[in-house]
């Protein structure tokens, strides 16, 4: 694809209000620093994947699962997009499956013919990566356990965690036998009071993966892409000015993008037919 834009543009998912803060602040700093890029705002990662691959934004702030699409969709396509750069907090994440402490479950086997609670149909962390951890441990949904999934705000890749808390407050209730959440919402979820102090504990947890990361289209100049990765990394925790979006945005260090941890996530795109290897959204009931 060639290079048109005039404008260098990064597109984000407005998952929460805070977000309009965070790119606000952002761009002010980014053309403090010399660098002026703009920022468009999608309802949805679908949306946001296919403007990036349309060259309408050269860069997005992309979920997991949305980067594992936009790969799927280069490649199809002949064409390439990098992982430039992540967050410290999206390295070598994992989910845990939760259950209440008085549970006579040990061990995934004793979770044989139970309901378990997932998150949105479209998270990587509440579905996605345990459906294929369940599967990789010889458990298939729907024959060996029942899935139950808590669908909330589909189109926001898990970004609005709101799926876990509920599957986290059935699975208190007893209504379920487990749930399924990320680290940081266990740590969370207990701090709000929705898992009661001493109530649960960590029956199993999956392999580590990584979250989201600043992705770089096929439209994007080198330059543009280099330029734009040295403002971001140089981004200090240590400056008052900046901390406030850094902890906005849930980061103390940025640092370089890689692609290494998303392998856990494209085996559970494929097996469990969300997107077709060029990138088409094979889920039927997803809604968006």
């Amino acid at each position: 694809m060639t290079a048109s834009y005039t404008t260098l543009k990064m597109g984000a998912v407005a998952y929460a209000p805070k977000v309009i803060t965070i790119w606000e602040g952002f761009k002010a700093h980014f053309i403090e620093q010399g660098l002026y890029f703009d920022y468009v705002l999608y309802s949805n990662y679908e949306s946001l994947t296919e403007a990036l691959m349309e060259g309408t934004v050269q860069l997005a702030w992309n979920s997991p699962l949305a980067f594992v699409r936009a790969e799927l969709m280069a490649r199809a396509a002949g064409q390439q997009v990098r992982s430039i750069a992540m967050r410290d907090t999206d390295m070598d994440v994992q989910s845990l499956l939760v259950v209440r402490a008085d549970s006579p479950a040990q061990t995934l086997a004793d979770l044989r013919g139970q309901t378990l609670g997932f998150g949105a149909i479209d998270s990587p962390q509440a579905t996605l990566i345990p459906l294929d951890h369940l599967r990789q441990h010889g458990m298939l949904a729907g024959k060996d356990f029942q899935a139950r999934r808590f669908d909330v705000l589909g189109g926001k890749h898990g970004d609005h965690i709101g799926g876990e808390r509920l599957a986290a407050k059935a699975m208190v209730a007893g209504e379920i036998a487990a749930s399924w959440m990320v680290a940081k919402n266990y740590l969370g979820f207990a701090a709000e009071g929705t898992l009661p102090a001493g109530a649960t504990r960590v029956l199993d947890t999956s392999q580590p993966f990584d979250h989201c990361n600043m992705t770089a289209g096929p439209s994007i100049r080198p330059a543009d892409a280099a330029r734009f990765t040295e403002i971001l990394l140089a981004m200090s925790w240590d400056d008052p000015l900046i901390r406030p979006l850094l902890e906005l945005e849930g980061l103390k260090v940025w640092h370089p993008g890689r692609a290494s941890g998303y392998v856990p996530l494209a085996r559970a795109v494929r097996d469990e037919r969300f997107y077709d290897e060029a990138g088409r959204i094979l889920a039927a009931d997803y809604r968006y």
